[in-house]
């Protein structure tokens, strides 16, 4: 008796594996941003990279670009390819609705990710965000606390009509429409958060003599940028000086500057998606709705050695070394 359970178990054992072996790898196609958009980007990609492996079970690709029109036709490209799941960071949040009822109706489950999409929420099976407008109200906020009345603003967007731009810049712009504060300068960094179009924007400022008090930069690369363009003009900035200084992202460079005093604040966008994401999926349980990450602010009065390693992304220049 002892024997034929023994032989039962083996012949069980070895069916399980067979049908796992038959069902293959999970198939998924991921549409992101290209890694030179930032170094938020950088992480971000590498995390999908790393986590979608064969090694982890899938069998997956990703394509990166910025341009809207190229993200959707790889995305119908992923579903002709029969993927499982579909992974999106939009780089335009609008335009997307034709692909994810394709995706629904071949059976592909759509999970976003980073970025919204404007769009019903039947149209996709989950969704993993940062809170774009948290972000921004959360850093408007520290503006309004933080900066000597009255406030002058110079605001510098990231890639016009994404989630991240729209919500980053709604919060001061609603701040300005209240007489919280004036938005004197206006520009992007462009379709790649360039930190040149961006120290472009300040130059800009400058040269027509407007006067500011705070530079609102929507990520850390394009805050370097406007930062570059202080120094050369010989305006001081930073908790010592008379330009107040915040970007967005939390790269380890900007954290340390921040820590400095070079810079006052840095509002956080979470990267790490991917291992969150890879947990639904092996579950088999996708969250209904969305799902936000925690996402935190640090100042030069707050920051600490362990925020830094434990919250920021790609190298770390090292303490008290600045970044210009």
């Amino acid at each position: 008796m002892k024997i034929k359970f023994l032989v039962l178990g083996l012949v069980m054992c070895l069916l399980v594996g067979l049908t796992a072996f038959a069902a293959g790898p999970i198939k998924v196609g991921i549409v992101n941003l290209p890694p030179e958009e930032s170094g938020y980007r950088q992480a971000n990609v590498e995390a999908m990279n790393n986590v979608f492996s064969k090694a982890n079970g899938y069998d997956a690709k990703q394509t990166n670009t910025g341009d809207n029109s190229e993200q959707i036709a790889a995305a119908k490209g992923y579903i002709r390819d029969g993927v499982n799941y579909l992974l999106i960071s939009a780089a335009n949040a609008s335009g997307w609705d034709d692909v994810l009822v394709s995706a629904k109706k071949a059976g592909v489950k759509v999970i976003l990710f980073d970025r919204a999409i404007n769009t019903d929420s039947k149209n996709y099976a989950a969704a993993l965000l940062s809170d774009m407008a948290y972000e921004g109200n959360t850093a408007v906020d520290w503006v309004l606390k933080s900066v000597p009345k009255p406030i002058n603003a110079i605001l510098i967007r990231g890639q016009l009509g994404s989630a991240a731009e729209i919500g980053r810049s709604a919060a001061l712009l609603k701040a300005a429409k209240e007489g919280k504060l004036t938005v004197v300068a206006d520009g992007t960094g462009g379709d790649t958060w360039s930190l040149e179009e961006a120290r472009k924007v300040v130059d800009a400022a400058i040269a027509a003599k407007k006067k500011f008090n705070v530079i609102y930069a929507e990520n850390d690369g394009m805050a370097q940028g406007a930062v570059q363009a202080l120094e050369a003009a010989g305006i001081t900035h930073g908790s010592k000086g008379d330009v107040k200084i915040i970007g967005f992202d939390f790269n380890r460079f900007g954290l340390r500057n921040v820590q400095a005093g070079y810079w006052d604040a840095d509002m956080q966008c979470n990267p790490r998606q991917a291992a969150e994401i890879s947990k639904w999926i092996k579950s088999g349980k996708l969250p209904k709705g969305i799902v936000y990450q925690k996402e935190l602010l640090f100042t030069t009065s707050t920051i600490t050695d362990k925020d830094i390693a434990d919250w920021g992304i790609n190298a770390d220049p090292g303490k008290d070394k600045i970044t210009r």
